[in-house]
């Protein structure tokens, strides 16, 4: 199956059409109406230094629900001990320049380029963006971002400089988001950390209809 290249105009290919690892399209752009597309459509763009914007779909996704969160007892004694004091939004800039400089142990250097990132922080003002920081003296020693849209957060990256800090954020998202009556978080691809966190593999047929239903078309600027 051929990966698609997009053009100047604003839409993509059906996810269906991904090639078997999930790579769906190449080139575009990433302003903040393509990007808000993409996610509403179950598509994320995750490419590296000198290479094109490469757009992707897996199958199946990775997907966490906020009432099947699990939290270990040794998490859940960290938590009580309030090592951490976790915010919302408070550094923004700061937790993607630092997810951005953790290297990854499933390749050489990030994926979080700077374009990749004046495009979030631009998505961040315009109210998209979302961060969870945790920080101990008054130091920002773990956190993560992501995108919401409706009632869907997608989640991107995170970092911790301390023992459980991201795990502690990423948890009290959760939390919130369960308040907020999320439907699902978006973890995109399988790890074995966000698995031990109730996270579960789901085709992306079903990921799709699920998200259809999720997200609030009257915030987006585009359509498909």
């Amino acid at each position: 199956m051929p990966v698609f290249t997009l053009s100047k105009r604003l839409s993509f290919p059906p996810p269906h059409l991904a090639i078997k690892e999930g790579l769906l399209a190449v080139g575009g752009d990433l302003s903040p109406e393509r990007i808000l597309l993409a996610y509403r459509n179950g598509i994320f763009p995750w490419y590296s230094k000198g290479e094109p914007i490469l757009w992707w779909s897996p199958d199946p996704r990775l997907v966490l629900y906020p009432d099947e969160l699990r939290i270990s007892k040794s998490l859940r004694k960290v938590i009580k001990r309030n090592v951490f004091q976790i915010t919302f939004d408070e550094a923004f800039d700061a937790v993607i320049q630092a997810c951005a400089d953790t290297k990854r142990s499933y390749g050489e250097g990030t994926w979080i380029t700077d374009e990749m990132k004046a495009a979030y922080c631009e998505l961040h003002r315009q109210g998209y963006a979302h961060s969870a920081e945790a920080w101990q003296d008054d130091k920002l020693v773990g956190g993560l971002y992501g995108i919401s849209i409706g009632r869907t957060f997608f989640g991107e990256s995170m970092f911790s400089h301390v023992s459980n800090a991201s795990k502690v954020a990423f948890v009290t998202l959760v939390k919130n988001l369960k308040r907020l009556k999320f439907a699902l978080i978006d973890c995109q691809v399988r790890t074995d950390h966000l698995i031990r966190f109730g996270a579960r593999e789901i085709p992306r047929k079903l990921f799709l209809e699920q998200v259809e239903k999720a997200v609030d078309r009257s915030k987006l600027t585009a359509d498909s």
